[in-house]
């Protein structure tokens, strides 16, 4: 069995990207494997600066996931920042990471290139998320491509650490999410919440309608043909429709004489049936929050007894403590 991690960001409600990007990946990975999913409140800090909004984005975070079906009878699900053992162990791992190996990490390289400020969690956030992958000691990893160079660094800095003090850690490999969605925005750009192009998994049907009604498209007549697969709205469609109705809804493309409008309303409609389900599964976690604490607690418990083994074994290695 395979031993799988993933953290997802509390940095706001997630979106359509978010899910067919990777909670969907998630879900799924829960079967035939050991999974480990947390929220990551400490890469947040990065971004938000306000006590309010990320404990609720992190109390937000734990309803979305748990109603779109991650299972904590076969995953566990806590939050990053109650296993205090992988911030030791990121300062374990800090100590020996080059300079050099960070300054290349193209999170960092991407905002010094824009002139923005770069702090130091930005810059050694690799090494916390190295630490958020090593503490459970995970086979796969399951990241979008631009990720990958994160997970490279976390196997450069495992095997230093292996190289220097013995066999600590495992190297974990990355598995890229071949069934991701590249999932367009209302401006046809990609979905992402620095964009604000983003529509939310359980955002209000109206609100979420009136934004999907938004959508930019060309100025082609309603008569000419279309090409769907080189279209960003029925790119949107297809992730929700079933199979029948994406091929007839491609025929109709293909034949002209319809107006987008027709498509965004059967966009809206899918999308709304496609989350109906997780949508009542929400409200009903929402009127238990002790409900919620426990799952995270309990999450939590399993997730810190397994990084406790790493981090003493890191810490017996190089000389922190005493070898039992």
């Amino acid at each position: 069995m395979m031993r799988v991690l993933s953290g997802i960001q509390p940095t706001g409600r997630f979106h359509w990207g978010n899910y067919f990007g990777a909670i969907r990946q998630y879900i799924d990975l829960q079967d035939g494997n050991e999974a480990y999913y947390f929220i990551a409140n400490l890469h947040a800090l990065t971004t938000i600066r306000d006590h309010a909004a990320l404990w609720q984005n992190t109390i937000d975070a734990a309803l979305d996931l748990l109603a779109l079906g991650l299972d904590p009878e076969r995953a566990t699900l806590f939050v990053q920042s109650d296993v205090p053992e992988v911030s030791e162990l990121t300062w374990l791992l800090m100590t020996g990471t080059p300079l050099g190996l960070l300054e290349r990490c193209h999170a960092f390289k991407e905002k010094k290139a824009k002139g923005l400020t770069a702090d130091a969690g930005l810059f050694t956030y690799p090494v916390l998320m190295a630490a958020d992958i090593l503490a459970y000691g995970s086979h796969l990893v399951p990241v979008g491509e631009d990720q990958v160079q994160h997970i490279e660094v976390c196997r450069d800095l495992a095997g230093s650490f292996n190289h220097a003090f013995g066999e600590v850690f495992v190297l974990p490999k990355a598995k890229v999410l071949e069934h991701a969605a590249r999932v367009p925005g209302t401006d046809g750009e990609k979905m992402s919440k620095s964009y604000n192009n983003t529509i939310e998994i359980f955002e209000d049907p109206k609100s979420a309608r009136k934004k999907v009604m938004r959508i930019v498209t060309d100025s082609r007549p309603m008569g000419e043909p279309k090409v769907p697969e080189t279209d960003h709205l029925f790119q949107l469609y297809s992730l929700f429709a079933a199979a029948a109705d994406r091929e007839a809804m491609a025929d109709l493309y293909r034949a002209g004489g319809f107006g987008y409008g027709q498509v965004k309303k059967a966009l809206a409609d899918a999308a709304e049936g496609y989350f109906a389900e997780a949508r009542v599964k929400r409200l009903e976690l929402a009127a238990h929050p002790e409900k919620v604490r426990e799952v995270l607690g309990d999450g939590a418990q399993r997730a810190r007894a397994r990084a406790q083994q790493t981090l003493q074994r890191a810490q017996e290695a190089c000389g922190i403590k005493a070898k039992s």
